[in-house]
């Protein structure tokens, strides 16, 4: 036994030489660079989302059209994701997080520069298309660098509590730059952030193809893109017209069938984009899916919240971001508890499910809002709760998603963890919207809806609903994550452990 381990651990070390990661002084200096990657890439899933009305009223666009906005960055990004994954093995994690930042950078600004509806649109689009280079690449480059298991977990809780906070911080940094600026520097903003990350990068990776002697697999590609695209779309379009409409349900169909036929073509493929050996691990199937449902459920924070504090609370976008600040650092602290104490320890099985749980109470809680609450005690302590329970969830959750994968696999296991993200937040949007919706109209029937007083409990009526079937999201979440994992910590943590020692 002591000679296995000494052969692993020589192993470990060489590989972690070639990547860039234990033995490279410079691995916590890649983390922060790869951390401002993200951030612009999460950040641009809700700055925009502040700055609407404003570029509505500048652009001339109507409500109808004031959605694709949103959209045409989902649809790219989730449908593009296990592309771009693929890419960062195929031809390098390097040139992939490069292309990614420039391009990124480069849709941003025209974004920016918008003269109507249809360019804004379509620089929304490219932005999507190139954070889904960028995003795998970023997370897979954590996944190489850090062997060690203690290193590891720490740079992970820093990621995750990025991905979990990012659109948080978008709502404040969104609301900054629209009330002191103009709502064109939500966009702009991503060329500055672009430049640290390009230099950082420039500078500081090593390039490596894990997978160089592989094939792009062009059937798969197509199968899964457009999958995703009309699971994505088919979800939207539920926002805008109902779930009775051919443009809902049909795409939504016709997302599944591509997805199960994305599914059997893999395991015929001779070079597949998402081999099933990334799928079939228990911890790591369980981690997919944690993420998938922190995804959907979050939005009932972010979104009904948001609204909440604008038209109940009166609250302007810059205060609207600062109040959401309390979660993020109640998030932040437990994410480093969680990765770096708590799942070394106690493992997934345990720490996850708790988090889980803590989430769906401090959902349960945010329900009692009212007309005449208070955010010191009605919105507060709620979120706080929330942060923490979010904390033990989604850093662990993706840093048990990539774990343990094949370095030649690492690019499109961590597309998928972003997929995942992507359309757990679309369903839970969808979802959420419709529910919240349908909870106004039933309050408002057989009541006077011309006061102003029933209309507003009516809003009331639709926010609570949407935060009860988050919380219902997050037990789904408990209970499921408590019968995929396995007990006790996970195999690679064990084994790695005494790695960096040797």
């Amino acid at each position: 036994m002591p000679q296995k381990t000494l052969a692993e651990g020589s192993r470990a070390g060489a590989a972690a030489i070639e990547h860039g990661g234990v033995a490279s002084p410079k691995r916590w200096w890649i983390l922060a660079v790869v951390a401002v990657a993200q951030l612009m890439v999460v950040l641009d899933a809700t700055i925009v989302n502040i700055a609407l009305p404003s570029a509505q009223t500048d652009l001339g666009f109507s409500d109808g059209n004031r959605q694709w906005i949103v959209t045409a960055y989902a649809l790219a990004f989730a449908s593009l994701l296990l592309l771009g994954g693929r890419i960062a093995d195929l031809f390098g994690r390097k040139p992939a997080f490069l292309v990614g930042v420039v391009g990124f950078a480069a849709a941003s600004a025209l974004g920016g520069a918008a003269n109507g509806f249809t360019m804004l649109v379509v620089a929304r689009a490219l932005q999507g298309a190139f954070g889904a280079l960028l995003a795998p690449a970023a997370l897979s480059l954590l996944n190489t660098t850090f062997t060690d298991a203690r290193e590891r977990a720490r740079a992970f809780s820093v990621y995750g509590a990025i991905a979990g906070a990012g659109g948080a911080v978008g709502l404040l940094l969104g609301g900054v730059l629209t009330d002191a600026l103009d709502w064109r520097w939500t966009l702009y903003v991503n060329v500055a952030i672009a430049v640290v990350a390009f230099a950082g990068g420039w500078i500081l990776l090593g390039n490596h193809r894990d997978a160089a002697n592989a094939k792009l697999d062009v059937p798969g590609t197509v199968l899964v893109a457009a999958g995703l695209f009309s699971l994505v779309y088919g979800f939207s379009n539920a926002e805008t017209h109902s779930w009775g409409s051919p443009l809902t349900w049909g795409f939504l169909i016709a997302g599944g069938l591509l997805l199960a036929a994305f599914a059997w073509w893999q395991t015929r493929a001779a070079h597949p984009l998402l081999p099933l050996r990334i799928l079939l691990d228990r911890d790591r199937a369980a981690s997919f899916l944690a993420v998938l449902i922190t995804g959907a459920g979050m939005f009932g924070v972010f979104l009904f919240l948001t609204y909440y504090l604008q038209l109940n609370l009166g609250f302007s976008p810059t205060k609207t971001g600062v109040a959401f600040l309390p979660m993020v650092g109640a998030l932040m602290v437990t994410a480093q508890v969680g990765t770096t104490v708590l799942v070394p320890r106690l493992g997934p099985k345990a720490v996850i499910p708790l988090g889980f749980a803590v989430a769906t109470a401090g959902m349960a809680w945010l329900t009692g809002i009212g007309l005449g609450s208070h955010y010191l005690s009605a919105v507060l302590p709620q979120l706080i709760v929330i942060g923490v329970g979010l904390g033990l969830v989604m850093p662990p959750a993706m840093q048990l998603a990539t774990g343990g994968v094949a370095a030649e696999d690492a690019g499109v296991a961590s597309a998928t963890v972003n997929a995942m993200q992507q359309v757990g937040g679309s369903i839970g949007t969808a979802l959420l919207n419709t529910l919240a919706a349908s909870a106004a109209t039933d309050y408002l029937s057989g009541r006077d809806a011309t006061s102003k007083l029933v209309r507003a409990q009516a809003t009331i009526e639709s926010y609570t609903t949407a935060f009860w079937w988050s919380a219902g999201f997050f037990v789904a979440g408990a209970v499921l994550a408590f019968v995929l994992y396995r007990r006790g910590v996970p195999q690679q943590d064990a084994e790695a452990a005494p790695v960096v020692h040797m």
